[in-house]
């Protein structure tokens, strides 16, 4: 290993983009059964009728920035994010990105679960 005054390491909030056209998803850590990423937002939304329906679970965090989720298994109830908020998503329940902030990125960390097969 390398003297820590000799290595930098990664960090969440930094090669932020001032410019996101398209949301961007990074892996940060890919195992059997897991996936790490960082997604950053900014003034993006999902596409209208556009559902997320996954086959495994998602917990996600909001590192920084303002967003709002919809959730049809909570009766399409709004839900505001604020920094520091997070969920689990379980899987097949189905929900979308409705408003990001677009004044400042919104860096969100998300982990898939997937199911390990028997």
């Amino acid at each position: 290993m390398k003297n820590k005054k000799d290595s930098t390491l990664p960090n969440i909030f930094s090669a932020i983009p001032e410019q996101i056209p398209e949301e961007l998803f990074e892996c940060l850590l890919k195992q059997q059964h897991i996936l790490i990423e960082r997604i950053i937002s900014k003034g993006h939304s999902t596409p209208d009728g556009q559902w997320y329906d996954q086959d495994w679970d998602e917990w996600l965090i909001l590192l920084q920035g303002h967003a709002t989720l919809c959730c049809i298994e909570y009766d399409e109830k709004l839900t505001q994010l604020n920094v520091g908020d997070y969920l689990l998503i379980p899987a097949h329940t189905k929900h979308r990105v409705e408003w990001t902030s677009a004044e400042l990125a919104t860096i969100w960390l998300a982990i898939h679960i997937y199911k390990r097969e028997s």
